[in-house]
């Protein structure tokens, strides 16, 4: 497995990133071609409901994290992402959140297992 960074969707990667968007919502005022995403696993974002629950809210994170673990649980979305990071050496999550901290990359990243770049 190649190195998994995080990166906001609305920001250019180096030459030869794979990004894969982890939204399950396209990202506002974005085109496809200004986003440059290279897959979009819309499903292994966090649930609906999980996502308006959560609203963001640093001091949910702990909770929304455990939470959000638990749906990846045996999630085919999630076995996806695996299979797509294995097939690459440089590998970006991106996301539209505008906390860089506290969202679901964050989290993928820390289940992934995967070496940061």
């Amino acid at each position: 497995m190649g190195t998994v960074s995080l990166r906001r969707v609305y920001e250019s990667s180096p030459a030869g990133t794979f990004r894969i968007l982890v939204d399950r919502v396209w990202p506002r005022g974005l085109s496809k071609e200004k986003a440059g995403v290279d897959l979009w696993l819309k499903e292994v974002g966090p649930s609906t409901e999980l996502r308006k629950w959560f609203g963001h809210e640093a001091e949910r994170f702990e909770e929304f994290e455990r939470r959000y673990r638990e749906e990846l649980k045996g999630s085919d979305a999630f076995q996806q992402l695996k299979d797509a990071i294995a097939e690459h050496h440089k590998v970006e999550l991106v996301y539209s959140a505008h906390d860089e901290e506290h969202n679901q990359a964050v989290v993928l990243q820390r289940a992934l297992g995967a070496p940061q770049g």
